[in-house]
């Protein structure tokens, strides 16, 4: 089972404070493993802090303020952004036809002067598994997955957005019992 472009949901009973209550979209699944962005994660940073941290000069403010949020708990010193899609930069993982995950400063630049994505996320690390670590950790039941909904990830206030990622599902989340039980 594939699950790029698919949501992993944290269940109420996932106790890691990198992933409680958090919702991580899959940009790449394979054999050798998985990467994803949290997508409900801010963190005390805006994207105008990041372009003078990278001495970019924005044309105006229209990024001045957007959040900027933790990925994931590996290589948190780097920049991953989380935009529709249509244009490749230096470095871009298409994730599907209407999103794509670029590294490189360029996408930055272009944002800053006006020729940037129409919707995106920035985010600050990532969230990675090993080779069959992730689907073993579905097998336990540590998450819910389910496709990707590109409204909860650009319009949905980021406070709703696990429990709105849930219900496209059809799970109740305070209906989950925080409790594991065995039959």
């Amino acid at each position: 089972m594939q699950l790029g472009n698919h949501f992993l949901i944290a269940v109420p009973a996932l106790a890691d404070p990198n992933f409680q209550r958090s919702v991580t979209l899959i940009c790449q699944h394979d054999e050798g493993g998985a990467l994803g962005i949290v997508i409900n994660r801010p963190i005390e940073l805006t994207a105008g802090e990041i372009f003078k941290q990278m001495n970019i000069a924005p044309a105006d403010d229209r990024h001045r303020d957007a959040p900027v949020f933790s990925g994931g708990p590996v290589q948190q010193e780097r920049g991953f952004v989380l935009h529709d899609g249509g244009r490749d930069w230096a470095s871009t993982l298409p994730v599907s036809d209407e999103l794509s995950l670029t590294t490189s400063r360029d996408i930055l630049e272009a944002m800053a002067e006006g020729r940037g994505p129409e919707r995106y996320l920035i985010a600050l690390g990532y969230a990675g598994w090993a080779g069959g670590q992730l689907e073993m950790e579905l097998a336990q039941n540590a998450w819910l997955s389910g496709p990707a909904d590109y409204e909860i990830v650009f319009h949905t206030p980021v406070e709703e957005r696990w429990e709105r990622a849930a219900e496209r599902l059809g799970v109740d989340l305070h209906r989950l019992s925080a409790d594991a039980g065995h039959a």
